[in-house]
């Protein structure tokens, strides 16, 4: 039996703000691959020509889009934006939006506290799920599967009106994004929807071990499905370009520049390597409220010089920096999975992981690192650095391990849990 899923997301490439539209980009393809049959909602935060199965492209290759043979996607008159800016947050000024009278929906929904979230940010969410609701009236589908906290009450209200089953998808907590200084309203979403599902996916064992003891949730109700990464005929090495020769070593940070990711301790470790090491430069690329706080910490720590902040980066611009790199970091103080090494690992560029993260429990050949330890942060730094043998054989055996990852395998387990999940064969 093909199970014709409706799917609940907030972003897809090309308009991505982090890792999920990544992800949800490769899993929906490996998905329409296996000829499974997807409605996909997403909200129209920028104008989308949408014409069947084709979207924008995304990998800048020159293409004018990818062409879905299963996957419908369905634009809905809404913005979910969740990082918002330093304006939005002075302004504190929330989207108004007329009441439809939805039961399912109470005007709780759209007055939530602030938190480290724009205040237009609550009344979208359920701008959103009530355009949801409307859709599900008009469409043919076996299942909701929703991506993430700001679809989750648009999957809770479905299941309730519908009477189909729902299967999220955490790709990231409340605890992950705020540490112990969590938004109740956005947690009390999150809990709410993980006690509703009828199945929960999380993308590690250390996202599920979250769920189960921050959230309550029972542990046979969670399954582990691990991200993947595109692979591209095996690896982006072939097109590795010969660039001119370099003085200076180059370590990588590319990822959103907020808490979650660590960039203090990142700049703190940079600056011990720099008293051991002249010869290198550290390019932080991203953007993200600790932004401007981590251009002045680079500041005061006398290596505002050695440190490039090349804010958001995507596409052509996202390989070169991979391919100027001779060592990628990632310092997150808490992270579900992380796709971003497998790319660097890709590139041929070794990894050096944080312990707190779940690419680090199932991937063997990466360094690995405690995110407040700075010293030891900096000592593996170091030596990629300084031993071309260990920073040969992390970029050989790395590479070949994260050929491993792939998204067919999380669609097929996608598939069975489907099937698992309404009892079918």
């Amino acid at each position: 039996m093909k199970i014709r899923t409706l799917m609940l997301g907030w972003e897809f490439p090309p308009f991505i703000s982090g890792g999920l539209g990544t992800a949800c980009l490769g899993l929906t393809r490996a998905m329409d691959r296996l000829g499974m049959p997807i409605i996909f909602v997403l909200p129209k935060a920028k104008p989308m020509r949408v014409s069947g199965g084709l979207i924008p492209g995304f990998y800048g290759e020159g293409a004018t889009g990818f062409a879905f043979q299963n996957v419908q996607f369905r634009p809905v008159p809404a913005v979910l934006r969740p990082y918002s800016s330093a304006a939005q947050l002075a302004s504190g000024t929330a989207l108004s939006e007329e009441k439809d009278g939805a039961g399912l929906l109470d005007d709780d929904l759209e007055s939530g506290g602030q938190g480290n979230y724009g205040a237009d940010i609550y009344a979208e969410v359920a701008r959103y799920a009530r355009k949801v609701l409307a859709l599900g009236l008009t469409e043919h589908f076996d299942l909701i599967h929703a991506h993430d906290w700001m679809t989750f009450p648009a999957g809770v209200a479905l299941a309730q009106q519908s009477g189909k089953p729902l299967v999220i998808q955490v790709h990231s907590t409340e605890f992950d994004r705020s540490g112990e200084h969590v938004n109740q309203y956005v947690y009390d979403i999150e809990r709410h929807a993980m006690h509703a599902a009828a199945r929960i996916i999380a993308v590690s064992n250390y996202t599920r071990n979250i769920i189960i003891s921050r959230y309550g949730v029972p542990a046979e109700k969670v399954e582990v499905v691990y991200n993947g990464v595109e692979h591209h005929n095996g690896s982006w090495s072939s097109s590795r370009q010969t660039w001119p020769a370099k003085t200076d070593k180059i370590v990588l940070f590319l990822g959103r520049i907020t808490m979650q990711k660590g960039p203090e301790y990142f700049l703190h470790a940079a600056r011990r390597v720099l008293e051991k090491i002249d010869n290198v430069k550290f390019i932080m690329a991203g953007d993200g409220d600790m932004l401007y706080r981590s251009i002045e910490l680079a500041a005061q720590l006398g290596i505002g010089n050695r440190v490039l902040f090349t804010r958001f980066l995507r596409g052509d611009d996202v390989r070169k920096v991979y391919q100027m790199a001779d060592l990628y970091v990632m310092p997150s103080v808490s992270e579900p999975f992380g796709i971003a090494p497998l790319e660097a690992l890709q590139h041929d560029v070794p990894v050096l992981l944080s312990k707190q993260s779940g690419i680090a429990e199932a991937f063997r050949n990466a360094l690995k690192v405690d995110f407040w330890d700075v010293q030891e942060m900096a000592n593996k730094m170091i030596a990629v650095l300084r031993h071309p043998p260990l920073h040969q054989m992390l970029r050989t055996e790395g590479h070949r391990e994260a050929l491993k990852f792939r998204w067919e395998d999380s669609a097929a387990r996608m598939n069975e849990i489907y099937h698992e999940t309404l009892g079918v064969a």
